[in-house]
């Protein structure tokens, strides 16, 4: 499991993360006028950062599952064109993560395009692949303890499976708080925004006591409009607006929105 260390500035009073996930460039039902919209919104806010979570690009090969002959661009021009795109808020992306539509060109040509897209952008210290836990650091404490950051732990991959039914999809996002113990588990892949909170007693093996802490669930959506696969295969449409988390740099207090 890949760790990641970020520290940000204490200044910092607030801050938003937005996830990219199943944006499905160069498929022919991108969205990429909202694709374009959300990276401007990062851009252009000072405490708004995001995660990556797979599948920025469709990536249809002559041995995968999908259509090759409806990509609006080849597999490398649909590189070339989302480092393009998140080349102007990289110092802003928190991780990236590997998606099922990037391992296509993995488990066939044993080639790593999310490794080649963090190479180009400088981001090899932040690619999970699988999935990163990350440490998050920023604000100051409003308590005694002043001159300490606040510290959130996210766990984040794209994951995988899910079903049809929203209940099925529902239990992959839970299911993450079995591997790790962290404040926010963010999960991609299913389409369907969601979001949840659960509470956990916490141990503190130091002072040998138990804490009562909230756990934050999100699920992301997808960046596609109805049609395609998933209107033939009678899925139903899913909504294309994403959960966005917000964390206090004050008091540790989280929550998401949608």
């Amino acid at each position: 499991m890949k760790t990641i260390n970020i520290k940000l500035s204490k200044e910092l009073k607030k801050l938003e993360i937005v996830t990219f996930a199943d944006e499905h460039y160069g498929d022919s039902l991108c969205d990429v006028d909202l694709l374009k919209e959300k990276i401007e919104y990062v851009k252009n806010n000072e405490h708004v950062y995001c995660i990556l979570n797979g599948d920025l690009i469709n990536n249809s090969t002559k041995n995968s599952v999908g259509d090759v002959y409806s990509e609006k661009e080849t597999p490398m021009e649909q590189l070339v064109k989302i480092c393009e795109l998140f080349e102007p808020i990289r110092e802003k992306i928190l991780c990236v993560n590997f998606g099922n539509h990037e391992q296509r060109t993995w488990k066939w040509e044993g080639i790593d395009i999310t490794k080649l897209f963090c190479m180009q952008l400088g981001l090899i210290d932040r690619y999970g692949k699988e999935s990163s836990l990350i440490f998050l650091k920023f604000g100051e404490k409003s308590s005694h303890n002043k001159n300490q950051h606040v510290l959130y732990i996210i766990f984040v991959t794209h994951g995988s499976g899910g079903g049809r039914r929203e209940g099925s999809k529902l239990n992959r996002l839970a299911d993450m708080a079995n591997i790790v113990d962290a404040d926010i588990y963010i999960h991609s892949h299913t389409h369907l925004p969601m979001t949840m909170k659960q509470t956990f007693y916490r141990t503190d093996t130091r002072n040998g006591t138990v804490k009562l802490v909230p756990k934050l669930f999100i699920n992301t959506a997808a960046t596609l409009n109805y049609g395609g696969y998933g209107e033939a295969a009678e899925f139903k449409p899913s909504s294309k607006e994403s959960p966005r988390l917000l964390l206090d740099g004050r008091n540790k207090k989280f929550k998401a929105i949608l």
